[in-house]
């Protein structure tokens, strides 16, 4: 049996066709080859439009379907998988209203932590599990404060899994899990959260029909089937937001499984049928993709914002010819620690481990007649780890449990000495997996359209291609640079607290003079 799976992420589109019964990947193809452009009209913004992702889709199918060795036409489920958080709002016919608030954008932090005052922190942390902070609907908050013109016709709120679901079956759904996301979510009741609607003053109009993640979604009308090559009438049977998804790629599904990955953010995933939250929202819990009422499942989700992004700033900076392999052999080499260059990559959002600060990026200790190119590599990779283990200090402080986390071989952790790292300075195995998002999606799809009986029959083929455990001679080394890192965010993060208040000081000094 073919399956499609659609992993629609911020830097560009992945379609993988997979046999579910052999358990191996058809073909798969990245669209486009560069990376998808993200706007910032301010500080602090960032936006895509939704058009583009479909305009991907479309041209990436065609891409992969022309010199294809199967029939498309018998691919027989659709998967979707999506980057989390973005709001997308559409008319009475279904035309895009403005461009997406994606993921990373911060315009909705200031909204967010009135919310939370408000509303109360008891309130929020036992019904939603978290602060409203920078999330989908403090988002639509800011167009409906900000925007009035656009609010007055939005026919319905989407994330952009939603869209494209939309876009292949003319039906506009949600899920259960994306209104987890959004913070729309009450965990008390198992619906949508009644009370955040009131306050934010949203008609629940605007909310879609909801859909099982796993299971009937819909069915490809006729006319994209045709743009796309497909057969009219496949179903799509699978939705999730591209980090449960991750995990659910490394069949992590019961409570104690970790998975991380490191793509243009980082995260830390670990499931738990606990109804976790972090008194300071520096974590976020959500639905988990195989959540149901006979079976609570959640995740906690860490986000480190800047992790590939900031290799790939890297990269193009210092010297935009040389490949990743190339980067990664050079960091190899350069001594544990950069000799004292440290990276902190925190220039891609409002951090919601740091309080949803917005720190600019910092590379501190740089020396112009000892470090060289290679050190600077090394020091990028190093500052992403430290980062992610800043955040798993946070998580094993809420009672989670990590000694073992999973990821796939894809983007950093295709470097040696990222996994070296993760593993010295976190202290857990690290076990790789060959799989990614949209192999995910396609398989999610195939257990939707019920050809599996259960997960794990749909994972018998998932097999461990690498264990890295920690390296005993280089544990302390690690843990000394790591000290030295997170002295110097103390720093950062003391001195931009001293900055914020000489600043309203000055704010306050301009008033009074006024």
């Amino acid at each position: 049996m073919l399956c499609l799976g659609l992993d629609i992420g911020s830097s560009s589109v992945k379609i993988t066709v997979y046999d579910a019964e052999k358990g191996s990947v058809v073909a798969s193809t990245y669209y486009p080859e560069g990376e998808l452009r993200i706007d910032a009209p301010s500080l602090g913004w960032a936006e895509q439009n939704p058009e583009m992702w479909w305009d991907c889709i479309v041209k990436g199918c065609q891409q992969l379907f022309v010199a294809a060795n199967f029939d498309p036409l018998e691919i027989q489920s659709i998967g979707i998988t999506y980057q989390m958080h973005g709001l997308v709002l559409v008319d009475k016919e279904k035309k895009v209203l403005r461009p997406s608030i994606i993921w990373c954008d911060s315009r909705a932090v200031p909204i967010g932590d009135k919310a939370l005052k408000d509303l109360g922190h008891q309130y929020c942390l036992s019904r939603l599990l978290n602060s409203p902070g920078n999330f989908t609907a403090s988002k639509l908050k800011w167009v409906k404060e900000n925007e009035p013109e656009i609010y007055q016709k939005i026919h319905k709120i989407m994330w952009p899994g939603d869209y494209v679901a939309m876009k292949l079956t003319g039906e506009i759904t949600t899920t259960c899990t994306a209104l987890s996301e959004g913070i729309f979510w009450d965990y008390g009741k198992n619906e949508l959260s009644r009370r955040l609607m009131e306050y934010y003053e949203f008609e629940e109009s605007l909310i879609p029909a909801l859909v099982s993640e796993i299971g009937m979604q819909g069915c490809l009308s006729a006319q994209m089937a045709n743009e796309l090559g497909l057969k009219a009438g496949t179903p799509i049977t699978y939705r999730a937001g591209d980090q449960p998804n991750n995990a659910f790629s490394l069949n992590a599904l019961k409570p104690g499984e970790v998975a991380a990955t490191a793509g243009t953010s980082g995260v830390i995933y670990a499931v738990t049928d606990k109804k976790i939250s972090d008194p300071h929202s520096r974590v976020n819990t959500f639905l988990h993709v195989n959540n149901s009422p006979d079976y609570p499942i959640n995740g906690v989700l860490l986000c480190v914002n800047g992790t590939g992004s900031l290799y790939r700033w890297v990269r193009q900076t210092f010297n935009p010819n040389i490949s990743y392999a190339e980067m990664n052999d050079q960091a190899g080499k350069s001594p544990l620690g950069a000799e004292g260059l440290h990276f902190y990559p925190f220039g891609n959002g409002a951090e919601r481990m740091l309080h949803n600060r917005q720190l600019s990026a910092t590379m501190k200790g740089l020396n112009f007649n000892k470090h060289h190119q290679g050190h600077i590599f090394r020091a990028a990779q190093e500052g992403i780890v430290f980062a992610l283990n800043y955040g798993m200090e946070i998580l094993k402080n809420l009672g989670i449990d990590i000694s073992r986390i999973r990821a796939g071989n894809a983007n950093m952790f295709l470097s040696p000495l990222f996994k070296e790292a993760f593993t010295n300075i976190s202290g857990v195995s690290l076990y790789m997996y060959n799989t990614d998002g949209s192999v995910g999606a396609a398989l999610g799809s195939a257990i939707g359209v019920g050809y599996f009986n259960s997960f794990e029959e749909a994972f018998k083929g998932l097999t461990c291609t690498e264990v890295i455990e920690p390296d005993m001679s280089k544990v302390e080394q690690y843990k000394e640079a790591y000290k030295n890192w997170k002295l110097g965010l103390e720093q950062i993060l003391a001195m931009e607290k001293y900055q914020a208040g000489i600043n309203g000081t000055i704010a306050r000094v301009d008033r009074e003079l006024v």
